[in-house]
This record gives structure tokens, sequence and C-alpha cells, in this order.
């Protein structure tokens, strides 16, 4: 993994994933030749699945099925949790995640396919549970625009979570489905200084476009909620009750959070951000994070690994209670839940022959 942050992204090289074999290293063989620039440009491969509604038992989350358009994403989080999952095509989790993207381009179809079956079962699907449906490259593809277009068409129930002010593009889909009780939009936001914004989500909208976006949705009376996600001990952290109250006076009336999460690639790579954009507090967060992980860099048990555990924690955890509270954005509204009734599946022709 090569050394010095990038414009634009948010790793600054690619490292070897848990599941390479190989160990490339560049070596002075006495033939110098001048080597050309790297290019950081955006690839996207064209895949076509062979399934589209993913499945997980996790108790952690609020759904079990969820719709992901787009391996890999633009954005550039550092601290992305998918990042690791771009080893499975032996492709780096690090800028390679950011560049060499894959667009899954028969999902729409697939998706009417399964939601036609029989014995299909309707429960709210969350589109962008992995990577953001509303990253750069949907603007070409509109995959995402798709699956709405499909659910709409099914009256089929649906979340969405993404840190894109694209999807203001589809506020007329949005706006049907929110008619039928059929939609919920949660945007995700770190920070409200656009300048940490910059090196942590190189690509994602900024804070501001972020807040006109919740303001559109809720005029549009599309429900909106913020998602204060991830926290990061001393560098973003300490505006979790600005970000919650930016949200609710935008107009969100629901709001969640996680504490950052370090699996397997995800660790090096934040850690090699954090020395080079704060190397003065760099050995102090990762002494809070492995305190709030139980003295590991990580804890993937159910329970623990988006919350954490110990004094940080439990004080991130006390902190998000009282503000949701005195902001109001614990209330549960009944308009806002999600109507699984108006399923209508796909005709299914019946053979005559």
């Amino acid at each position: 993994m090569s050394g010095g942050s990038i414009i634009g992204r948010g790793a600054s090289g690619n490292l070897h994933h848990r599941f390479d074999r190989n160990r490339i290293e560049a070596v002075d063989d006495g033939w110098w030749q001048e080597d050309a620039p790297a290019s950081h440009a955006t690839e996207v491969r064209l895949e076509h699945s062979r399934t589209a509604i993913s499945r997980n038992q996790s108790p952690d989350m609020p759904f079990s099925s969820s719709l992901n358009p787009y391996r890999g994403c633009e954005h550039g989080c550092i601290y992305c949790f998918a990042r690791p999952s771009h080893a499975y095509w032996d492709l780096s989790p690090g800028l390679d995640f950011e560049t060499r993207l894959i667009a899954r381009t028969n999902l729409p179809t697939l998706l009417a396919e399964e939601l036609a079956r029989p014995g299909y079962v309707c429960e709210p699907l969350a589109l962008g549970a992995n990577t953001d449906p509303y990253q750069p490259i949907e603007r070409r593809h509109q995959l995402s625009r798709q699956l709405l277009e499909v659910l709409l068409r099914h009256r089929h129930p649906l979340t969405i979570t993404t840190r894109s002010a694209l999807i203001l593009r589809d506020l007329d889909l949005l706006t049907e489905l929110a008619r039928e009780r059929l939609v919920r939009v949660f945007i995700s936001f770190t920070t409200l200084d656009s300048d940490l914004k910059r090196i942590m989500e190189p690509r994602a909208a900024s804070p501001k476009a972020r807040l006109k976006v919740i303001r559109t949705l809720r005029e549009a009376d599309v429900p909106v909620g913020i998602i204060t996600a991830p926290m990061i001990p001393m560098i973003n952290d300490m505006a979790l009750e600005k970000l919650l109250q930016a949200g609710r006076d935008a107009g969100a009336t629901s709001a969640g959070y996680t504490l950052l999460r370090l699996p397997h690639e995800v660790r090096p790579l934040f850690e090699q951000w954090l020395s080079e954009h704060f190397p003065d507090r760099a050995g102090h967060v990762m002494s809070l994070i492995r305190q709030s992980r139980g003295g590991r860099d990580y804890d993937s048990r159910f329970g623990h690994r988006l919350r954490g555990e110990g004094p940080f924690a439990d004080l991130l955890a006390q902190r998000f209670r009282l503000a949701i509270r005195r902001l109001g954005l614990n209330r549960r509204r009944e308009e806002e839940q999600l109507d699984i009734t108006r399923f209508a599946p796909p005709h299914q022709q019946i053979d005559l022959f």
C-alpha cells in the first residue's frame, strides 16, 4: 500500500487483501525508466448477477433483506465497513474499492422475477445496505431508479440509506411510494465540517447538500431520518448533538447512530489515514477504539459491533439517547410505518400446454 493521500480518494493505495496468495514488490534491477503516472480514474465492470435480494440473519440489523446494485463505492469513505467485500472479487479493499466498481445490470429484472416466485413473503427491502445506491455511477447506470420503478409497480415497501444528493433525481418515484406508505429514507451524516468531509468522504455530498436533501424530502412528505454513522472517537464524536440538531431542524423525524467498525482490511486503511491526516491524535483515537472493543481493534459479536462497550461507548450511547429525546427524534410515528399489505406480486402466466 503506497503512502500519501490522493486528491478525491479516501485510500492512499491498494493493500493486499486477506485472500491474496501473491505479493508484488517493486525491485530496482538497475534498468531505469520513467514510471508512467498512476491512474486513479473510475472503472466500471458490468455484471449479470444470479440473485437480486440478499438475506441476512443478523439481530443487529433492522432488516433481513436488501438490494445492492453496485459493488464498491466511489464515495471513498475511508471507514466503510463494506470495503472488505471487494476481496471476494480478488480486488483490493483500498483504492480498488473506490475505483474498480461493479454494476449489477440485470438486478431490476431479477428483482421482478424473485417477487413473482411462489411463496415469496413481502417484507421491507433495504436499498443500499452495503454500498451507496446513489453513488456517482448511478447517474449513468440508473439501476437504483429502475429498482424503485419495479417496487412501485408492485407496491413493495423499502428503505433507502444514502449520503448522496442524487436521490432527489428520483423525487417523483419517492413521492408516489410515500403516498402509499411504501418508503422511508435515511440520510447518513458524519460531520457538518466540509473540510473534514473532503478527507473522510471525498466524493459524497457536502453536509449542506445533505441537509437540503432532508428538507426537500420532508417538504414532499417523504419520511426521512438521519443516521449519524459512524461516530469516530476524537474525530467527529464531539459533533453528535449538532448533527442531530441540524437533521431535526431540516426535517428529519427519526435518528440512529453507530460506532466505528474496523473489520478485516478496514483497520490498516483507517490507521494509515489517521497517520496522514491526524498524526497528533492517531494513537489516542486507536486507544479509545480498543477500549470500546474489549481491547481489540474490532469486536464482531452481535449486540456489540454497532455500539461497542466500555466508558466511551456507554457515554456516546447516553448522549445519543438524551439528544433524540430532547429533539423529539425518538417518537414512533404511525404514519411512517411501512405498509406490506399493498404488495401485488407480478402476474404469472399459466402454461396452457
